[in-house]
């Protein structure tokens, strides 16, 4: 470690559950300013890093003016970093399947994306971090091409060179026991380049067992959803699909008829799949033992150390953990940031949560056969009509 170095400041957008606030601490900045609007997610912050500041009132849509430079203890250019993960929900591949489809800047919910480039003017941050779904940058509805236009205003107001740089990245070549495809959008005030840090783990990923063959679940959680049942009938790493025509066991379904993390399970020996924010009760991923994931499990799926602690209902906790940046995603990322703009940087060849990987992995659970509720449906059934017939199309937003 350079201890002549100083650590670096960062003001957190959107902080959640905190999952890139405490990446980018590992990685050595201190949060001055945690804006979040949920009130649950604030108390979440609170609970973990009372020396936090984490305003009541932590709309990013107002934040540019009700906060100057100096309410955080900085004058003008002298934050480090502003990070944050705008709302991915106008953006997301999720939202294919609800009524609203993906409206991308014309969805009310990208409205706090301005409030962020608002806070970038007003701050004028040496760097800037970005975290979304691929949809944010690629596709249709994206948002890049506003948002480098908004970025190239500013530049021309106040004499600045932000230039946006941006990835598509899955967590799990950084070390997170979960396949989740990440945006990130990296941009410095004088224009410089960056270099991402080259994944750890391509090759030899973090996997389930790793995150959880030690946690034991007290209470876990009881599975309500009405296909529920057919849970010990799919193999560990399998979905529904194992139930169709193509799959190896009966006919239920029509192939490619239902979204992929229906009765979507675990396997040990691979990472997760990414991890939903809002599951209904027949979607996975779930664990093995044929059941939901515990908030404490889907934590440890996240990269979260156990000494974090989720705030409010067990419903509120999944929808949290569900939407938070891996810490250890971020703090890979805020290593290498805080090495280009000369801050302290930890001595730790490895970011420092990453998980040790377990020697050996126990074999999966047969599958058992379809009980008789459920079996009396079998039969031929239709299959998906093909690649770019469904969903149905979705309305679109005026």
């Amino acid at each position: 470690m350079n201890t002549s170095a100083r650590r670096g400041t960062v003001l957190s957008a959107f902080s959640g559950a905190g999952g890139l606030d405490l990446g980018l601490e590992r990685a050595g900045f201190d949060p001055v300013l945690c804006l979040e609007v949920d009130s649950g997610a604030q108390e979440t912050l609170r609970l973990n890093r009372p020396e936090w500041t984490v305003p009541s009132d932590g709309d990013v849509i107002t934040a540019g003016t009700r906060w100057t430079i100096t309410d955080v203890g900085l004058t003008l250019g002298g934050l480090d970093l502003i990070a944050g993960g705008p709302p991915c929900q106008p953006f997301s591949k999720a939202a294919q399947w609800t009524s609203s489809g993906r409206a991308g800047l014309k969805d009310p919910r990208a409205r706090p994306l301005r409030g962020f480039v608002s806070l970038i003017e007003k701050f004028l941050p040496r760097a800037i971090f970005i975290e979304n779904v691929p949809g944010f940058v690629i596709g249709s509805t994206s948002a890049l091409r506003s948002l480098q236009l908004q970025i190239m205003a500013i530049n021309k107001r106040a004499g600045t060179s932000y230039r946006i740089q941006w990835w598509i990245i899955d967590a799990a070549d950084y070390g997170v026991p979960q396949r989740r495809q990440r945006a990130i959008l990296i941009a410095f005030r004088d224009g410089r380049s960056f270099q991402l840090p080259a994944p750890t783990h391509n090759g030899s990923h973090t996997r389930t067992w790793d995150a959880l063959h030690d946690h034991v679940e007290m209470d876990p959680p009881i599975p309500t959803g009405s296909w529920t049942e057919l849970l010990p009938s799919i193999p560990e790493g399998q979905n529904y699909q194992w139930l169709t025509a193509r799959g190896g066991g009966i006919e239920l379904f029509g192939w490619r008829t239902r979204y992929w993390s229906f009765l979507l399970k675990l396997a040990r020996d691979r990472p997760a799949w990414t991890l939903p924010a809002s599951p209904g009760p027949n979607t996975g991923p779930f664990h093995w033992d044929n059941r939901p994931l515990s908030t404490r499990e889907r934590l440890r799926l996240q990269s979260f150390p156990d000494d974090w602690t989720l705030a409010r209902s067990q419903r509120e906790q999944w929808r949290m953990a569900g939407n938070a940046t891996p810490p250890l995603l971020a703090e890979a990322v805020g290593r290498a940031l805080a090495c280009e703009l000369g801050l302290r940087v930890a001595s730790e060849k490895m970011p420092t949560l990453t998980l040790e990987r377990i020697a050996q992995v126990p074999p999966p659970t047969p599958p058992i056969a379809v009980g008789v509720r459920f079996a009396s449906q079998s039969g031929p059934k239709q299959a998906h009509p093909g690649t770019g017939l469904g969903p149905a199309p979705r309305s679109k937003l005026s």
